[in-house]
């Protein structure tokens, strides 16, 4: 529904040398019962995952239990490191991974076969959409039962246990069933190693009865985690910055645009240097704001064809080249295909490859160097930024509410904006937020977060109301503007119908229930 969720996360964690917060060794699962030692001088599977994921960095899981993987639970509660945050129903475990990995590099959640696996499955698939590596673990059959025709609760009630793995296969980039110890270890690094590698989610099905059991490959100390860094081809580099600049140098006011693959190339500073090197105009595609600082001198804003901020799309579409860093160029960040570019015209620089003017792909690049590289190769060139500032004007102020008048969202952005600083995050629902967060100016340090390609309307509040509670129990400090506007109002737009109109909630009073005298909570309505 587009009741918008816009939070304001002003909890940052510090960072280690490696970019992810320090180990705080302390559980969130509210638990009275001492739990024993498992993980001291362990050799068990679920010994050997748990300090998997902490050497990765991760050092919070998302999980709802289920008779399946209890047992795994036990053992990732017990590491120390590693904190357990039960939420209230799978869909929204998945979405907090989301949003984790989206800060700290790696996500990870764990949930009960089939009926919990395929309850996760949407916000999985949202995270491959948008390149975000999320180890999704799953609580699998008793080994035992594999093989024997028996039928399972939790199943669609055949005895085939692949039907989970096999939904998972379209939106996973690796998938691994564990229901033997022999090589589960290898399975296990193979599979977070992927994910890694391939920043997509990953799929790791673990059997029941085995999470508990020693193993000689499961040793006490695993083997520190590595991975070889990938590299680029250096004549193919060459061949491609020498193309990219002969082209670029030629031009009279070329432009750069961020897109949202920068984040998965890890390229958005390279991609500033060569900024700061050319002296170029510097946009955004909107499903990239928050990976170019909008500080920058140069920035000019986001360009969204149409619906661009003031003055971008003039300066973008009027260039005689352009180049795009990590593009995705779907229907609705192209405005339906509406964006006046030409391809012959572009320089589209993916994470592994460059594509010069529609014409000659050089592959096996990485984005990074390619930007260093063409750093030192470009003319200084201001003429897109000189012509941008002799048509900007800068945006009017909205009107002043009168008393007794209804809040108005352009005054309500207005607040907003005045909100936001370094130690905050703009989190932007799918829908009409959307456009109004395009319009927030973001001051050097603030996040920004947004879904756009596969758009899921996840977090809107009558669909995720339910985790409120686990944002209050793990003491979440976060600020929500809840727009109620009544229903689907971005479909209302593209085609109205009585469908698009939903049941009104007393919204302060349920947030009231959920919080029901325990944390700290304050909720009005304007």
């Amino acid at each position: 529904m587009d009741n918008k969720i816009i939070s304001i996360d002003t909890c940052k964690p510090a960072t280690s040398d490696f970019g992810y917060p320090p180990r705080n060794g302390a559980n969130s699962v509210q638990n009275s019962t001492p739990l024993p030692i498992l993980c001291a001088n362990d050799t068990t599977l679920g010994c050997y995952l748990a300090r998997r994921l902490v050497q990765i960095g991760v050092t919070d899981v998302f999980s709802v239990p289920g008779d399946f993987n209890l047992t795994l639970l036990d053992y990732l509660i017990a590491e120390h490191g590693l904190n357990l945050i039960g939420c209230c129903n799978e869909l929204n475990a998945g979405y907090a991974a989301d949003g984790y990995a989206r800060n700290r590099g790696v996500g990870a959640c764990v949930v009960t076969f089939t009926v919990g696996g395929l309850s996760i499955l949407n916000a999985i698939a949202g995270a491959y959409s948008e390149n975000l590596p999320i180890i999704c673990i799953v609580g699998g059959p008793n080994s035992n039962d594999y093989g024997t025709k028996r039928i399972l609760h939790h199943t669609i009630g055949l005895p085939d246990f692949t039907q989970e793995l096999r939904c998972f296969q379209p939106v996973t980039c690796h998938q691994a069933v564990i229901d033997d110890l022999e090589d589960a270890h290898e399975w296990i690094d193979t599979a977070i190693s992927t994910c890694l590698i391939e920043s997509k989610p990953v799929y790791i099905s673990i059997s029941c009865n085995l999470p508990g059991i020693p193993h000689h490959s499961f040793i006490y100390e695993p083997v520190p985690f590595y991975l070889t860094p990938k590299l680029s081809n250096m004549n193919s580099l060459e061949f491609a910055v020498e193309s990219t600049a002969e082209f670029l140098n030629k031009a009279m006011k070329p432009v750069m645009i961020g897109g949202p693959k920068l984040r998965v190339a890890k390229a958005s500073n390279a991609f500033i240097e060569l900024a700061d090197a050319c002296g170029y105009s510097l946009a955004v595609m909107p499903s990239a704001k928050g990976l170019v600082p909008e500080h920058h001198p140069h920035f000019i804003g986001t360009y969204w064809g149409v619906v661009s901020t003031s003055f971008c799309a003039e300066i973008v579409e009027s260039a005689d080249a352009y180049l795009f860093a990590g593009p995705i160029f779907n229907d609705l960040s192209s405005v339906g295909y509406s964006l006046l570019i030409k391809k012959e015209k572009a320089i589209i620089v993916q994470p592994d490859r460059v594509v010069i003017c529609n014409g000659p792909t050089f592959g096996c690049i990485r984005m990074k160097d390619f930007f260093k590289a063409l750093a030192t190769r470009l003319q200084h060139n201001t003429t897109a930024y000189e012509n941008y500032r002799r048509i900007y004007v800068p945006d009017g102020l909205p009107l002043q509410c009168k008393p007794k008048e209804a809040l108005r969202v352009n005054v309500l952005f207005k607040h907003i904006q005045r909100m936001l600083s370094s130690d905050t995050a703009v989190i932007a629902e799918a829908g009409d937020s959307w456009f109004n967060c395009q319009k927030l100016k973001l001051p050097e340090g603030c996040g920004y977060e947004s879904q756009m390609q596969y758009a899921s309307i996840g977090g809107h509040f009558q669909v995720a109301a339910q985790d409120l509670s686990t944002m209050l129990r793990c003491g979440q400090k976060s600020i929500i503007f809840l727009i109620n506007n009544g229903g689907y109002t971005t479909e209302v737009e593209i085609h109205d119908g009585p469908y698009n109109v939903i049941k009104n909630w007393n919204y302060t009073g349920l947030v009231d229930a959920i919080h029901n005298g325990e944390g700290k909570c304050w909720t009005a309505k304007g």
